[in-house]
């Protein structure tokens, strides 16, 4: 491999990482959006902010995993990362146009999974890594109603004696802090994936080609390069503030009505979920996360003021990303393979 191809990697990574941003910034504002307690273009810089805070408070648990723990480092080339990278833009890229919150994370692991196997087989996975991120294709979501549900109960109980107006006035204020929340959250597990794939990809060159990289540009598998986690996290943010408009519409509208108490409780219960797999290092989906957390808002005042229809097509998106990324990524290896 040239330095030119590996830099031309790098930038794709980036390229991924600033669509996660763009795919995923309704996870981040459209709670806060479609309460209208920001306006769209003060919302998405507020949560690129936070995006880019959430470097420094997280530990580079997820990137580890992503690094290390989803498929063997040591099938890891130039050809796999640019399969894994291909699979997961190209779906972002069908999703997004289509107005689906799907999973960018679910897609870059799809993606890993697809091009390892189409190199070495089944045995590239990493079982146990792999399994953590399936199982939180589940318990995510399931996580996020649950707290979502719960906070809306909790603040109905204290605030029972209060008129619709008051809480109304309240909650206002006190959303500006819970999509700070999610953002952050968003941040420290999303960007992380990216820092992941960039890692993965310079010790396998630093391993097998040692004079081709400067100093600055090796890694080790204790070793992050400090531009790579500051690179990532940047574009990541830049992505948000770009915002993908077409989800924000179908995450803070289509969904259920949200007013600001649930756009509250559904942010923070989505927070302390992220918060958790972050600290746990596992590289859950912000999407599924927020979808679970605004359902579970919305199911709490009533059955009926959550539109199902809509809610399973994005349930049906989440059960194809993996497998839909994992082919595309395998056909990109091969065609790089026999062409490069």
């Amino acid at each position: 491999m040239t330095l030119h191809f590996l830099i031309l990697l790098i930038v794709l990574a980036l390229a991924f990482d600033f669509m996660n941003g763009f795919h995923d910034a309704a996870n981040s504002i459209a709670t806060v959006v479609s309460t209208g307690v920001l306006r769209p273009q003060l919302a998405v810089w507020w949560a690129a902010f936070f995006n880019f805070l959430a470097y420094f408070l997280f530990p580079l648990n997820v990137a580890a995993t992503i690094g290390k723990g989803t498929i063997d480092p040591m099938i890891v080339d130039q050809y796999v990362i640019f399969g894994a990278l291909f699979g997961a833009v190209c779906w972002n890229i069908i999703t997004w146009f289509y107005g689906i919150p799907s999973s960018s994370s679910h897609a870059l692991i799809g993606g890993l999974a697809g091009a390892a196997v189409a190199k070495a087989g089944t045995g590239a996975l990493v079982g146990s890594g792999l399994m953590k991120t399936v199982a939180f294709i589940v318990i995510s979501p399931i996580l996020g109603f649950v707290l979502g549900s719960f906070m809306m109960l909790v603040v109905a109980w204290v605030f029972v004696r209060k008129t619709p107006r008051k809480i109304d006035k309240w909650f206002r204020r006190a959303q500006l802090f819970s999509a700070s929340l999610y953002s952050l959250g968003h941040g420290g597990n999303d960007a992380q994936k990216t820092v992941g794939i960039i890692w993965m990809l310079l010790i396998a060159t630093t391993a097998n080609q040692p004079d081709l990289l400067p100093h600055w540009m090796q890694a080790r598998h204790d070793h992050v390069p400090p531009w790579v986690v500051i690179a990532c996290y940047m574009m990541i943010g830049a992505g948000t503030m770009f915002g993908g408009w077409r989800i924000v519409k179908t995450m803070g509208q289509k969904i259920t009505k949200l007013k600001p108490v649930g756009g509250f409780c559904a942010e923070t219960g989505g927070a302390f979920t992220l918060f958790l797999a972050s600290a746990l290092g596992i590289p859950v989906s912000t999407t599924h996360t927020i979808t679970g957390a605004i359902v579970g808002v919305g199911s709490s005042n009533s059955f009926n003021a959550v539109r199902w229809g809509v809610a399973g097509n994005i349930v049906w998106a989440w059960i194809l990303t993996i497998p839909c990324t994992a082919f595309i990524a395998a056909l990109a290896w091969e065609i790089a393979h026999r062409l490069f």
